[in-house]
């Protein structure tokens, strides 16, 4: 795949995402690309998927623009981004200016893959997790892989609104109203007893830097997901390890107390693992399920595309639980939490 393809496929997928202003900026791009330059060389560098589901270039891109416009860096770029509504024609003179005048921040800024906490993920995360608690209702251990930011494991901070039912916290720092087909998730409130992820490169939402990075993938048209963002944000309070996400869980699986379940969780992130981690990561937890009790059990919360790219069938909602290695498929959702289409138990 040329980098031009990757620009106009990752701008369908955004339009699928209601994101016409990223559409027509990826457009820009696979268009006017300045192939001579420094920037353009380095990501000639990259062998590979350089789409979606491999090093996702077009959005390193973007989101190195969007960093300009948000950190104040390039107010003609910044003028050009929504809420205004340039023609073409300045918009691309505006991003071809950025592209060179800032190229040593945007050469940086491309070193790292994209790094989204899209908050909304936690809709699914918090009616799974009532399912879990149902079967097991202890305080939760919860261990977040490629947590990122960290911002989905507050999720017990976020109210869940659908069907006219509010569930979560009754002084929510955010609440979350996906679309949701199916009946409601079980009534049973999670009680979070200690919180941790892991990430290769962990950012802090409360470092200013690192909340630009998270804030920075988020698409500029739609404010509402940066207001999320920065909600959550603003209740942040878990650990957070620089990693390799499999070895620090087995340290993890390990470290269990007993009287608490251990939920494990990943959101659209066990896909970047590389196919030994998986394999390696998949046999930790069933081993530790083999050996967990009523007392100390264990649960597995996944969030995961199955390969689909396209954001039309959503991500995989599946839960093991153990002791007894019950395996029960939960419904789909959207990449970014829009909608969730809900079959597992109320």
């Amino acid at each position: 795949m040329s980098l031009a393809e990757a620009f106009r496929n990752q701008a369908q997928s955004c339009a699928r995402l209601d994101s016409p202003f990223m559409q027509r900026l990826l457009t820009l791009l696979a268009t006017d690309w300045p192939t001579d330059s420094a920037l353009a060389r380095k990501l000639d560098t990259f062998s590979g998927d350089i789409g979606p589901s491999g090093h996702s270039l077009p959005l390193r891109v973007a989101g190195g623009l969007h960093a300009l416009v948000l950190s104040g860096r390039s107010p003609r770029l910044a003028a050009c981004y929504p809420p205004h509504a340039p023609d073409d024609a300045p918009l691309r003179d505006a991003v071809l200016e950025a592209l060179f005048t800032h190229e040593a921040f945007l050469l940086d800024w491309i070193d790292s893959p994209p790094q989204t906490n899209e908050v909304r993920r936690s809709a699914a995360l918090i009616a799974g997790a009532r399912v879990a608690c149902a079967q097991f209702d202890l305080p939760v251990m919860l261990s977040e892989l490629g947590a990122s930011g960290g911002l989905n494991l507050m999720w017990d901070h976020f109210a869940l609104s659908v069907a006219g039912t509010t569930l979560g916290p009754a002084d929510p720092a955010l609440t979350l109203s996906p679309d949701w087909t199916g009946p409601l998730p079980p009534a049973t409130v999670p009680r979070i007893a200690s919180r941790a992820g892991v990430d290769l490169n962990p950012l802090n939402p409360r470092d200013a830097d690192d909340l630009l990075r998270l804030t920075a993938y988020l698409w500029a048209d739609q404010p509402e997901r940066l207001a999320r963002t920065r909600a959550a944000a603003a209740v942040f309070d878990a650990e957070m390890t620089r990693g390799d996400a499999i070895d620090w869980l087995e340290q993890r699986l390990n470290a269990q107390p007993e009287g608490q379940m251990h939920l494990i969780q990943h959101t659209v992130a066990w896909q970047y693992f590389p196919a030994v981690a998986q394999v390696r990561g998949t046999a930790l937890i069933e081993a530790a399920g083999a050996k967990a009790t009523r007392t100390r059990p264990l649960a597995w919360l996944s969030m995961e595309t199955e390969g689909d790219v396209t954001g039309v069938v959503g991500a995989a909602l599946i839960l093991r639980l153990w002791p007894g290695d019950l395996r029960l498929t939960l419904g789909r959702a959207d990449f970014h939490g829009r909608w969730v289409n809900w079959t597992g138990p109320t």
